[in-house]
């Protein structure tokens, strides 16, 4: 079971995890729980701030313990470098490799919030491929680009992912953040990137742009100019990949494989009043995004001038970061409510998990709920077959 975190995010493999586990965080380290509870678990580590498709190409090469390849399409499309790190080793020992009886070792993923687009976009490729990439890349096009591997993933379940993406997007637009956010956090990558904190705390994995040094060495661009190219091509990033827009884009390009069982969990932190019928976020969960909340389920009714979503009544609860709907499945795949039973190629959506978006995860959250929610988990993805 391969744990892929979000936005913002950290693998097991980075320091801050000993300090403040990404899984788990302050009910404790929940890998560890699970590895005790006799679960093959494992924490990966990609971009915090990448994009869905880079994201995807450094899980792949983690896990197959291969270079980094962002694609020779791709990386001249976004003016960046094709090639990243090296993982000397893979994550761990025989994926896709067969046994004595033919079966193939397989992985269950697991995805928090946008960690979820990420695993659901390496899915595809490995599915499907990238005509693109092969045409471009010939002889020298990574296996993650020619698909038909599919039989090496067993399921995809996301926690709390905004498939179809989230009105906290125009939070940050209506109160002008977008832009000086996605600024600061280059500039802030950019600093530390370079610093003795580098791969130490958080690894920001965005050697590919120069903006940071992969751990332990002295790679990076002169800071300017590598700002100027990574906010030169903001539409690979993942803040681009979350707005309606650059969710549309990742839905219309992605198809669910028939081959793979997928699982949804939508989470919701707020309730409607029976006195007044507004919908507000509860008092017990987290108050440092209560306010991100509160715009979201009071947003009025529109219709984006992009995409043409319409956001309505249904689009009101949320976890205080994201829509509750938007969680549930993307819009333009099939879907199926659990009943017990999972079906391979839909997406089985799972009964609605009250909580928000960090208590998904544990932060600030009950830590019996945590575990109970996914020994659960595992023990679903266990039985499948």
């Amino acid at each position: 079971m391969i744990f892929v975190h979000g936005l913002n995010g950290w693998g097991g493999g980075e320091g801050i995890n000993d300090i403040v586990p990404y899984w788990g965080a302050t009910t404790g380290n929940l890998i560890t729980y699970l590895r005790d509870n006799n679960y093959e678990c494992y924490s990966a580590s990609v971009g915090p701030v990448s994009s869905a498709w880079d994201r995807a190409c450094e899980l792949y090469a983690q896990l197959t313990g291969t270079t980094v390849d962002y694609g020779e399409a791709h990386s001249k499309a976004h003016n960046h470098l094709r090639y990243g790190r090296t993982y000397d080793e893979p994550l761990f020992e025989g994926w896709g490799d067969s046994d004595v009886d033919g079966n193939i070792k397989k992985i269950h993923l697991i995805g928090h919030s946008f960690g979820g687009t990420t695993i659901r976009m390496m899915t595809y490729l490995m599915t499907y491929g990238c005509e693109e990439e092969i045409a471009e890349s010939g002889n020298d096009v990574s296996p993650l680009f020619t698909g038909g591997k599919e039989n090496w993933i067993e399921s995809v379940s996301t926690i709390c992912t905004p498939h179809n993406s989230s009105t906290s997007y125009y939070f940050t637009r209506d109160f002008y953040l977008y832009d000086p956010v996605q600024f600061l956090s280059a500039v802030y990558a950019g600093v530390m990137g370079r610093s003795l904190f580098n791969g130490f705390t958080v690894d920001f994995h965005l050697e590919q742009f120069g903006l940071t040094n992969i751990p332990g060495e002295n790679n990076a661009d002169e800071l300017i100019s590598a700002l100027k190219r990574y906010l030169d091509n903001s539409d690979d990033t993942c803040q681009y990949d979350l707005t309606p827009e650059g969710a549309e884009k990742i839905n219309n390009m992605l198809e669910i494989s028939p081959n793979i069982y997928y699982f949804s969990y939508a989470f919701d932190a707020t309730r409607k009043s029976e006195l007044t019928g507004m919908v507000w976020p509860e008092a017990k969960y987290n108050p440092v995004i209560a306010p991100v909340g509160c715009y979201i389920a009071h947003h009025k009714d529109f219709i984006d001038e992009t995409t043409g979503q319409v956001y309505d009544e249904n689009w009101k609860a949320n976890d205080l970061l994201c829509n509750t709907i938007s969680e549930t499945y993307p819009f333009d795949e099939p879907f199926r409510t659990y009943d017990g039973n999972a079906e391979k190629g839909v997406w089985n959506v799972m009964p609605e998990q009250r909580g928000d978006h960090g208590t998904a995860i544990g932060l600030l959250g009950n830590k019996e709920e945590v575990h109970k929610f996914y020994i659960e988990l595992c023990e679903i993805l266990n039985k499948l077959k």
